[in-house]
């Protein structure tokens, strides 16, 4: 996948941090020595658990590269490296491991939640925060217009490669078999939006985002104007000319034992 686009990202940073602030309330963490944010992306979450743990030495991870440039300049005094988190594995342990919306990307969740929580020192959190909308019509639109001429032969492999979220029975027992207690719950978000074209900005740098890599330039324009067009049927226009994009999250906090 090509490089992520801060900019596009941090068009609607306080909507996207808001499920930070939500998990870092629930760590129940009162000092932390070392904390990682995983998938840190321009350093928002980053921010947030500085804030929480001023004292503590605090890492960022990303694979993306402007990401990291965002976040490195937002937190000079943080450090911040590109790392593939599938594959990542630290020489320390850590007390806090943070991971907001990033693990969605990743597949075999059994293992690698095993995994993270070996990271963790005695005592401490994996906080994790996914986006749980695949059956929402902001992404049952994407698959929809994917499946239409020109492009359906193209897009399907990508809309298979789509990562579907285990439940919570999946991540309290996988959770649980690692050693951890288990704080598990979903909110869904319901964030009023300045029209359809809104949605469409929204997702052009998280869930569309695999879907327009894989069109030419000649054809991403014409994709997401069908798309627009769908999103506007679906989310009907409020009095106050807003449309309401429902938002669901799953999130949990593991404590290992």
């Amino acid at each position: 996948m090509a490089d992520w686009n801060a900019g596009q990202y941090l068009k609607f940073e306080d909507e996207r941090t808001r499920p930070s602030v939500d998990l870092l309330g629930r760590v129940p963490l009162e000092g932390a020595a070392k904390c990682v944010d995983i998938g840190c992306g321009p350093g928002n979450s980053t921010e947030l658990i500085a804030r929480r743990y001023p004292s503590a030495r605090i890492l960022g991870l990303d694979n993306s590269p402007d990401m990291l440039a965002k976040a490195r300049q937002r937190l000079p005094d943080l450090q911040f490296e590109e790392r593939d988190i599938a594959s990542w594995h630290p020489d320390e342990r850590f007390d806090l491991i943070f991971a907001n919306a990033v693990l969605q990307w990743l597949p075999d969740h059994a293992r690698l939640l095993n995994r993270l929580i070996s990271f963790l020192t005695e005592g401490g959190c994996l906080a994790v925060q996914m986006p749980n909308n695949l059956d929402e019509s902001s992404h049952r639109l994407m698959t929809r217009v994917a499946q239409e001429a020109p492009w359906a032969d193209r897009l399907a492999p990508v809309a298979r490669a789509r990562e579907t979220i285990g439940s919570f029975d999946d991540y309290y027992g996988w959770l649980q078999q690692a050693g951890c207690t288990v704080d598990i719950w979903q909110t869904i978000y319901v964030h009023p939006l300045d029209g359809p074209d809104a949605i469409v900005e929204w997702f052009k740098s998280t869930g569309l985002k695999p879907y327009l890599e894989a069109l030419s330039d000649e054809e991403s324009p014409e994709f997401l104007r069908r798309y627009q067009a769908e999103i506007a049927r679906a989310y009907p226009v409020q009095h106050d000319g807003k449309v309401l994009l429902r938002f669901p999250r799953l999130f949990f906090v593991a404590r290992k034992l």
